[in-house]
């Protein structure tokens, strides 16, 4: 129990347990000894995560449902939210919303559904849209409030959330330190009796009231001062009676679970809760609450395919100075890259946020050149509301070196930004073909620095650099039957990081042979690095690889052949694929040997349901 005096709590434990055991003692009686500590009086006013952002005109917004990808549709216009008739609703219309409000797309319509009531106006009716649309505003409608509808044919919709479609009510965990406190206390809270202190919570709806001011939702809650005496920030003590809180519209609901929390120590956390309880917890000074929900990130960030989630964590977490959970933010992000440019929040990226990934070397992607193009694409979607300063600063921290030589010489043709900044293009690209011709000992006599970026490969997951292991021996038969991937490269039935071969069902996979270059730069193209790759299952299988190993399963990476190259030195990886969706874990190779265990002896970063894994290795070559 979080600041509450000896005497108080030796009493208040003492009074628990001898009435949890005694048929006679009633939860008034309780109630009577929290009232006995406190007194009436004064009221006082906090503000909490009050970060509310003025709507503009045209934006739209989901109400009454508790999954934030579904509920009634609102439009803001003149001031006010207001409702859409569900007259000539179809899938095209809600495609466009559900993109304006950054999903995927539309899943479904929903009509009849009392998603509670709306207070504002109904603004649109018998809106057409092509589906081609940004905004719903820009759709064909009758006028704005022009309609012969009612509130009870207010529509509905249920947005796409992406490929894991992880529907955030089945997305719940769970904390529990109530082995003091028991479920009586939070039945004493449901029930309200006795209570003796009121929490006034205030929130701005965004709408504003005929004179011009901010339309205010009020919720009260009536709890118990001898609880949140406990919590010093409610500064319930003698002569204080009630307190107002602030709250953003959005965390509201999740504050009664804050306040049931003081008092039996459990809760619940979902995706839509997880921000607003973390603040609450850090304001309160819970710091125990505060701490499990920053770990609970973690399992959260996985469950978004639409990242949306993840930059919102992102942000969050730079504007309360988290750096544990902005650098856990962006290294996931950073495991995925290829994912998050083929998601709905690409483009809605901060300059901040893409200029922290563009300086990890812990970026997976294909290849440099699939990172300058993405980038690329980033600066052509903003158009003119990045600078050309911004837009250079971005371009220059692309490591050209690293491009693959046969791509270089397509940039000037194929790039949408060339002829806009041919400096920063053409000095990069010198440097780069300066990098493939000459030795790097060269270069580094000149002007090139060995701790230039620019030289540092990242994670690259393109052919020749990759090969995919599986562990299941999915047939009895011992056919083998393989064929080349696509550039689109899936991890089983999904979309991969790399290049490597596809095997049937009919394939044993944990053990590869293939080739690489002994360094990416051309003066190396036709000297080839033989490797073995494996993954070890048990002692006996490391015993017949002449390897001690601690853990399993473990994988292997030999070098076949001897390449006298000092000046070369291999940062080989292995990553585990969370069921073909997303990179749960990066391992670097230590003497040809990296552990891939996910017991419970090795926490993964990002959870993995189930274990199931595919696991790419990555060979990394590096100037010493």
């Amino acid at each position: 129990m979080e600041h509450v005096s000896f005497a108080a709590s030796y009493f208040f434990v003492f009074v628990l347990e001898s009435c949890t055991s005694c048929w006679k003692c009633s939860r008034l009686e309780i109630v009577f000894v929290f009232s006995y500590f406190c007194t009436s009086g004064r009221a006082y006013k906090f503000d909490i995560l009050n970060r509310n952002h003025e709507p503009r005109e045209g934006d739209v917004r989901l109400f009454g449902s508790k999954n934030v990808s579904e509920g009634c549709v609102e439009i803001y216009h003149d001031g006010k939210w207001g409702t859409v008739c569900d007259d000539n609703w179809d899938m095209a219309d809600a495609q466009v919303l559900c993109r304006q409000l950054n999903f995927l797309g539309a899943k479904s319509i929903v009509t009849g559904k009392d998603y509670g009531q709306a207070p504002g106006p109904i603004w649109l009716d018998d809106i057409n849209c092509k589906g081609t649309e940004t905004h719903l505003f820009t759709c064909e409608f009758k006028g704005w409030g022009e309609t012969d509808c009612t509130h009870k044919e207010d529509v509905g919709v249920v947005c796409e959330t992406g490929s894991i479609n992880v529907d955030i009510n089945d997305s719940t965990q769970s904390l529990d330190h109530g082995i003091i406190l028991s479920d009586f206390l939070g039945q004493i809270f449901d029930d309200g009796n006795g209570c003796d202190f009121l929490i006034v919570v205030q929130s701005p709806t965004g709408n504003k009231q005929e004179d011009g001011t901010p339309e205010i939702s009020e919720k009260t809650i009536c709890a118990h001062k001898m609880i949140l005496s406990q919590i010093p920030f409610f500064n319930a003590s003698v002569g204080i009676t009630n307190i107002t809180v602030n709250l953003s519209l959005p965390c509201q609901p999740h504050f009664t679970s804050f306040i049931r929390y003081i008092y039996t120590r459990k809760m619940d956390v979902t995706l839509s809760s997880a921000l607003c309880l973390h603040q609450m917890a850090s304001n309160f000074g819970l710091k125990q609450l505060m701490e499990d929900i920053g770990r609970l990130f973690s399992k959260i960030l996985p469950e978004d395919s639409t990242f949306h989630n993840q930059v919102s964590f992102y942000k969050y977490a730079v504007e309360t100075k988290d750096l544990v959970l902005e650098e856990n933010c962006v290294q996931y992000m950073a495991w995925n890259y290829q994912n998050l440019t083929r998601s709905p929040a690409w483009s809605g990226l901060s300059v901040g946020l893409l200029r922290a990934l563009l300086t990890r070397s812990d970026l997976v992607a294909p290849d440099e050149y699939f990172v300058l193009q993405s980038v690329e694409r980033w600066i052509s979607e903003k158009g003119d509301s990045i600078d050309l300063e911004t837009q250079a600063d971005l371009l220059g921290r692309i490591r050209f070196p690293m491009i693959p030589a046969e791509k270089l010489y397509v940039i000037e043709s194929s790039s949408p930004l060339y002829s806009t900044h041919k400096t920063v293009y053409r000095d990069n690209m010198l440097k780069a073909f300066q990098f493939n011709v000459l030795l790097f000992s060269n270069l580094t006599k000149q002007k090139f620095g060995k701790e230039n970026n620019d030289y540092q490969p990242r994670i690259y997951t393109a052919e020749p650099w990759s090969i995919v292991l599986e562990l299941s021996i999915r047939t009895s038969s011992s056919q083998t039957h393989s064929r080349p991937i696509d550039k689109r490269q899936r991890y089983n039935n999904r979309y991969i990081h790399g290049y490597g071969y596809e095997t049937s069902s009919y394939s044993q996979t944990r053990s590869k042979s293939f080739s690489t270059p002994v360094h990416n730069s051309l003066i190396f193209k036709d000297t080839v690095k033989r490797w073995q790759a494996n993954i070890l299952m048990n002692r006996q299988e490391c015993s017949n690889h002449g390897v001690r190993c601690e853990s399993f399963p473990v994988a292997k990476l030999t070098p076949q052949n001897y390449i006298s190259q000092s000046e070369i030195l291999f940062r080989n990886r292995i990553l585990l694929v969370c069921q073909g969706q997303y990179v749960c874990q990066i391992q670097d190779f230590k003497s040809n040997m990296a552990s891939i265990s996910a017991n419970a002896t090795q926490v993964l970063p990002y959870p993995c349901a189930g274990d199931q894994f595919t696991y790419q290795i990555v060979v990394t070559p590096e100037y010493v």
